[in-house]
């Protein structure tokens, strides 16, 4: 099954910049194979559902081998039966709506 989620990894107890830590959970994407768009405050993930949850996984183990202790992740995501969409159809489609 397809999934599209829209993740926020959040490293605490490391000081105020999440930026390395989010660049090694961009790498750990990217090795899974999977489409992602990293925005202001997260990162939009597409694919199938059990290799997308395999890199949110891997992803906190990183960010947890690079010296964070504890994270807080926020984690949104849907999937379709009626048929498949991807990150850039959704955002295609309220573009056209703004015309």
């Amino acid at each position: 099954m397809k999934v599209i989620a829209d993740l926020c990894v959040v490293p605490l107890g490391v000081g105020l910049s999440a930026s390395p830590y989010v660049a090694a959970c961009q790498k750990v994407f990217a090795e899974a194979g999977l489409e992602s768009r990293l925005h202001g405050y997260g990162t939009n993930l597409e694919g199938e559902w059990d290799d997308v949850f395999a890199a949110i996984r891997r992803c906190h183990e990183v960010v947890h081998a690079m010296g964070a202790p504890r994270i807080s992740s926020t984690l949104r995501f849907g999937t379709r039966t009626d048929r498949e969409q991807t990150i850039e159809e959704k955002i295609e489609s309220v573009e056209r709506k703004l015309r």
